[in-house]
C-alpha cells in the first residue's frame, strides 16, 4: 500500500507542480494592425496602424480542427495589442485573427494578411514568454494619393 501511494505522489505531484507553473507565467502575444493605405498587399512607407481593432486567438485540434480555445484582445494608440494566454497549447494550432476595424474607411481584410500563426507551447525550446505574431491589416476603401510613386520603389528593374 506504500509503494503505491508513493508512486501516485511521484506521477501527480510533477503533474500539479507544472500545471501551476503555466498558469502563474502567461504567455505574452503581441502583434500589430496595420491599414494599407495603397491597397500593396504589404506594409509600405505609407502605412497607418490602427487603435481600436479587435483581435482574437483562435487554438484548434490538429487533427478534427475544432476549436479549443479563444481570447480577444484590442489594439493601443499604436495599433498593437498584447494578449495574456494563461494556457500551454502544446499541439494546438493557434493563429491570431482579425476580427474588426473601428476605421469604415479601412475595414476589407486584406486577403492572405487576415491572421498569422503563432506557437503557443513551452515545449519547443522557446525560453521567453513573450511570442510575437505577424502584422495583420485591413484594405483602406480607395489607395491614397501619392501610392503609385511609392510603389515605384518597391519594383525591381533590370539594366
Amino acid at each position: 500500500m506504500g509503494k503505491l501511494m508513493l508512486l501516485v505522489a511521484l506521477c501527480v505531484l510533477p503533474a500539479l507542480v507544472s500545471a501551476g507553473r503555466l498558469i502563474s507565467r502567461p504567455f505574452v502575444l503581441q502583434g500589430r494592425v496595420y491599414c494599407d493605405t495603397c491597397r500593396a498587399g504589404f506594409e509600405t512607407s505609407a502605412t497607418t496602424y490602427i487603435a481600436g481593432a479587435k483581435v482574437r486567438v483562435e487554438c484548434k485540434d490538429r487533427n478534427s480542427m475544432q476549436l479549443l480555445y479563444s481570447i480577444e484582445g484590442t489594439t493601443d494608440s499604436t495599433g498593437t495589442y498584447k494578449i495574456m494566454v494563461t494556457e500551454d497549447h502544446e499541439d494546438q494550432l493557434c493563429d491570431a485573427v482579425l476580427v474588426s476595424s473601428p476605421r469604415s474607411d479601412c475595414a476589407s481584410v486584406d486577403p492572405g494578411r487576415d491572421r498569422a500563426a503563432v506557437i503557443l507551447t513551452r515545449y519547443n525550446g522557446m525560453v521567453s514568454d513573450n511570442r510575437y505574431a505577424n502584422s495583420m491589416g485591413f484594405l483602406k476603401d480607395r489607395p491614397m494619393s501619392g501610392c503609385t510613386q511609392l510603389l515605384q520603389q518597391y519594383q525591381e528593374f533590370e539594366d
